[in-house]
């Protein structure tokens, strides 16, 4: 089972207070370990006009501006950018099964100041990261919902309401949901 371009969407009982209500969009799923980004945690204080001026990539007016997220809590000092298949850096970008695209380096970042790069993108600080099995076990133990990657979703500009929309787009009342898990 391939994971990667599914959601993944945290249970209310999800014991890991840096995934409460979080929505994943898993970029690689190996028998080594997986690899996310968190798609609806926006920071609060960081724009892609501080991290380039703090980059030194000059913005010109055409510059286009895509919203920081929180990726994740591993190397929270490295950028993603997930972005719609429109664009690419050759080998530096990865494809994404469902119509994505990830680059981590600086060139498209470089292309979106300069009022070009892909048509939809998001930056993610830090990643969120499982090793061999981990995620599986994760999911068995009812932490995660999957669900298919929607770049509607993924991309939308409400990040409050992504949780409740990806469980709604699966036909599950958000309040419906417990925090408590059993098996039948």
């Amino acid at each position: 089972m391939d994971l990667s371009g599914t959601l993944l969407i945290a249970m209310p009982g999800l014991a890991d207070p840096r995934f409460g209500h979080s929505v994943v969009l898993v970029c690689a799923h190996s028998p080594e370990g997986s690899m996310g980004l968190i798609v609806n945690k926006p920071s609060s204080d960081l724009t892609l006009e501080g991290l380039l001026d703090h980059l030194d990539i000059p913005r010109t007016p055409r510059g286009r501006d895509i919203r920081v997220h929180l990726g994740g809590p591993v190397e929270r000092g490295r950028g993603f950018v997930l972005h719609s298949p429109d664009w690419s850096a050759g080998s530096a970008t990865m494809a994404i099964p469902g119509g994505y695209g990830m680059t981590a380096t600086l060139d498209v970042l470089q292309a979106l100041a300069q009022g070009a790069g892909p048509a939809r993108a998001i930056l993610a600080l830090g990643y969120a990261g499982w090793g061999p099995g981990q995620l599986e076990e994760e999911i068995a133990r009812n932490d995660w919902l999957t669900a298919e990657g929607r770049a509607d979703l993924v991309f939308g500009e409400n990040d409050a309401a992504k949780w409740s929309g990806a469980l709604r787009a699966m036909g599950i009342d958000p309040t419906g949901l417990s925090a408590a898990s059993g098996r039948a």
